[in-house]
């Protein structure tokens, strides 16, 4: 392990062992180290379109046979991966506090923190692996079963859709009040795999720091929350975290 790397795991235990209270923000970058595919080609492009052009609910309303087309492919390409060392040591730093000092707030849709058996996770952007009713608004987890082209609910038959929050809409406000109480409350805040440039989600980090909280980051480069961030810790977190959390000790 690299020495300033090594110093710098020193000083982010030494924040987080006396914490009382711990809110992490979780993105892209913990689960890609799980080989989660992006469906993206070399020009950025799905089937010849933009992904965030997709991703919407004017795209599902005039092809939901294309978005499904989509969601199933990155579905089942959950079934081919596993949680990584780095979701197992954000499970692990849990369980050393109570359930209501830990809170991991994740960006991601992918549902590896609940594979890896975390417990009070906010998915503030959804998950791919629930549905949601277009008529009725059951919601149900189907995990990584294949499903139809175009699945209808068993209750009403109506067209089902990914229970994800896609552009263009709004954060579920109940999961996302509790993020802000998380990052407003918290005595350490750890940024992982996220580039913080996503809003509303980046501004937890400001909030986080603004109401008294040491910042630690946790990336494979510097992103625009490292000016703020009281320890820099640069590597894969498959290979970070699971350091970080053996020198806490027990």
């Amino acid at each position: 392990m690299p020495y300033e790397l090594d110093q710098q795991l020193d000083r982010a235990a030494a924040i987080l062992r006396p914490a009382k209270k711990i809110a992490v923000l979780t993105g892209a970058g913990i689960s890609a180290e799980s080989g989660l595919a992006t469906f993206r080609g070399s020009g950025g492009l799905w089937e010849g379109q933009r992904v965030e052009d997709v991703a919407t609910p004017r795209a599902f309303q005039r092809d939901p046979g294309l978005v499904w087309r989509f969601y199933n492919l990155r579905r089942a390409n959950l079934a081919a991966v596993l949680p990584n060392p780095g979701h197992r040591a954000l499970a692990e730093l849990e369980t050393r506090f109570s359930y209501d000092d830990f809170t991991l707030i994740t960006q991601n849709v992918d549902g590896l923190h609940h594979a890896a058996d975390s417990i009070r996770i906010l998915e503030i952007h959804g998950s791919i692996r629930r549905v949601r009713c277009t008529g009725c608004e059951l919601i149900e987890d189907r995990g990584v079963e294949a499903l139809p082209e175009l699945p209808r609910c068993y209750m009403c038959a109506a067209l089902l859709r990914p229970d994800v929050v896609w552009f263009e809409e709004m954060l579920p406000p109940d999961i996302w009040r509790q993020a802000e109480d998380a990052a407003q409350t918290c005595d350490c805040f750890l940024v992982v795999g996220t580039s913080a440039v996503v809003y509303p989600a980046a501004g937890l980090v400001e909030s986080a720091r603004i109401n008294g909280a040491q910042i630690i980051e946790v990336n494979l480069t510097s992103t625009p929350a490292s000016h703020g961030a009281d320890v820099m810790l640069l590597g894969p977190a498959g290979t970070v975290l699971p350091a970080l959390v053996k020198r806490i000790g027990g």
